[in-house]
């Protein structure tokens, strides 16, 4: 068996603080939209230049907040550097993490959160 991995779908709240949270913190494109006003939901295929995983946020009209539950984990995306990404999202206002590593290692990653909520670890 041959297989590919295509993308990972979240749900938001407010699809335009979503698209913006992940164009503007990590450089991610619109590569493709699809509308469905009938069935009152929006997908919007968001990647990073030169990548072909795809990140779709699925927006629900008039839906209020979701729950995460405690299944959700994380995403987590590679940066080039870490303390200077780590630094501008602080900066921006968003919720970050203090850098951190896995136990007797040196700080390697931090977790942001999108407008939703979701976490995503961000990693050098």
């Amino acid at each position: 068996m041959s297989a590919t991995f295509l993308h990972t779908c979240i749900r938001v709240q407010d699809l335009e603080a979503s698209i913006k949270f992940y164009t503007e913190a990590f450089g991610y494109e619109e590569s493709r939209r699809k509308d469905f006003p009938d069935h009152k939901f929006t997908l919007v295929y968001l990647t990073l230049p030169g990548e072909t995983i795809e990140l779709e946020l699925t927006y629900n009209y008039d839906h209020g907040p979701y729950d995460l539950g405690d299944g959700y984990g994380h995403i987590a995306i590679r940066v080039d550097d870490l303390e200077k990404t780590h630094k501008l999202h602080a900066e921006k206002g968003y919720e970050v993490t203090e850098l951190k590593g896995l136990p007797g290692s040196e700080p390697k990653y931090y977790f942001v959160k999108d407008p939703d909520g979701y976490k995503i670890e961000v990693m050098r």
